[in-house]
């Protein structure tokens, strides 16, 4: 059965809807300009169509399909919300504000699922476990949201960057996250260049395959965290299916087929994954490959017997990567005041894992 949430249908179905409902086809493009240029909340608000095109929509379709019951906002200007969808299950988004040169760039951190199955020790939505995919509307309309929300604040304001780095793994629901992505970057849809966009990956090795295949030309970052299958089959469980020597190499095909680099995500973790030896094992790991390593320092608030590297850790394991040439940052925290990481708020408010607050 066809969704009758609007933002689930793909650009060329809104059409034929359209089209089936007696209007001339290029009410669709109207349509789809209030919907995705406009970022209409009620059909009302078209107020270039026809009333009784309007009632009809009204009558067949929902516009969108997410409710915001929860709001943090962090000192630093992170605002976290956690929705409720149609079913009453939860998921959260992030946005997240980098001022520089007079303007402001908003990066919003997408979910694709509502929990997530691979498991990962350090993060909150790893221990929800998985619960079902999200749409193609449910991940577009937390796009449209904080789109509508950043421009009633200020008329400038718009989302610069979308990483598919919140709840759930993304290329666990490939296809429904595919068909979002190309309505987010069609001219006729949102109109965000596909370079603004980053999918990020556990290492799921025949999605990456795939998605070296796809013409829009979508980042790719692959959460590594560890240089050695024993400890990143504890780290990531899905290395126990897609070990190092195929994620590695599938990596590499990745920059071969695309010519883009990879950006390998990197937690540091006190006594874990953060000596100097481990540094120069992932530069072996990784050599020859043009990539990008992103060190994440872990949250205080992460739980278990797991604690984030400290500050002098940090530096020397940053400036051995360099020492190596391997270009290397550190990911600026944002929203720690709010505990803004991965699954955190929905952990708080449904009191599922204790890693939260």
């Amino acid at each position: 059965m066809e969704s009758r949430y609007l933002t689930d249908l793909s650009l060329a179905r809104i059409e034929k809807l359209v089209v089936s409902f007696g209007a001339p086809a290029y009410r669709a493009k109207q349509l789809r300009h209030w919907l995705y240029q406009g970022l209409a909340f009620s059909f009302d608000e078209m107020s270039d169509l026809p009333k009784y095109f309007r009632q009809a929509l009204a009558e067949h379709l929902i516009l969108h399909n997410l409710n915001p019951i929860r709001e943090v906002t962090s000192r630093d200007g992170t605002i976290k919300i956690l929705f409720a969808l149609p079913d009453g299950k939860t998921v959260e988004s992030t946005v997240m504000p980098y001022p520089g040169n007079g303007l402001v760039r908003y990066t919003l951190c997408l979910s694709t699922q509502v929990g997530c199955a691979i498991g990962c020790p350090f993060c909150a939505t790893g221990q929800q476990g998985f619960e079902r995919n999200l749409t193609p509307g449910e991940i577009i309309d937390q796009v449209l949201f904080f789109a509508r929300r950043l421009r009633d604040e200020q008329p400038q304001n718009k989302i610069s960057n979308l990483v598919f780095m919140g709840m759930g793994e993304p290329l666990a629901n490939y296809d429904n996250l595919w068909q979002a992505i190309e309505v987010l970057n069609a001219p006729d849809g949102f109109g965000l260049g596909a370079r603004n966009m980053t999918i990020s990956t556990a290492g799921l090795v025949p999605q990456i395959k795939r998605l070296s295949g796809e013409k829009l030309q979508v980042g790719l970052a692959v959460s590594l965290h560890a240089i050695t299958d024993k400890l990143r089959d504890w780290l990531v469980p899905l290395n126990k299916k897609y070990p190092l020597a195929q994620l590695i190499p599938a990596c590499r095909e990745y920059v071969a087929k695309t010519g883009r680099r990879v950006t390998f995500e990197y937690i540091l973790l006190e006594g874990v994954n953060d000596s100097l030896v481990q540094a120069r094992q992932l530069v072996h790991l990784i050599a020859g490959l043009n990539c990008h390593v992103n060190l994440i320092a872990a949250n205080k608030t992460i739980g278990g017997d797991l604690r984030p590297s400290n500050p002098e850790t940090v530096i020397a394991f940053v400036e051995e990567l360099k020492r190596l040439r391997i270009q290397c940052t550190v990911r600026e925290g944002r929203g720690l005041d709010i505990d803004a990481g991965c699954g955190q708020l929905r952990s708080w408010y449904t009191g599922s894992t204790p890693a939260s607050r």
